[in-house]
């Protein structure tokens, strides 16, 4: 585990306890492209499902994640893909 994706990981947990949350580091995907990093750490994918998401629209729940991370975004995330559902929405998948 690198320290961005870790920062990261706790973040979303602290703010969010969320039922479940993957988090991917797909910077070796981006090698050679715009905001790509020697050693990583520069994109990421999340997929979190959390009760704080219930009668949220898809557009605030964004909102509210990139708020949480505003100082990784501002440094080293130049990406960060966000797929986030409440409990109910995610039952359906």
């Amino acid at each position: 585990m690198t320290q961005i994706y870790a920062i990261i990981e706790q973040k979303l947990s602290d703010t969010y306890t969320p039922l479940h949350l993957t988090l991917s580091d797909e910077s070796h995907l981006h090698e050679g492209h715009a905001g790509a990093a020697p050693g990583g750490e520069t994109h990421f994918r999340v997929h979190m499902v959390a009760e704080m998401f219930d009668g949220m629209s898809r557009l605030d729940r964004q909102r509210h994640v990139l708020a949480c991370l505003a100082d990784e975004l501002a440094g080293p995330v130049h990406a960060l893909a966000l797929k986030l559902k409440s409990p109910s929405e995610h039952e359906t998948d």
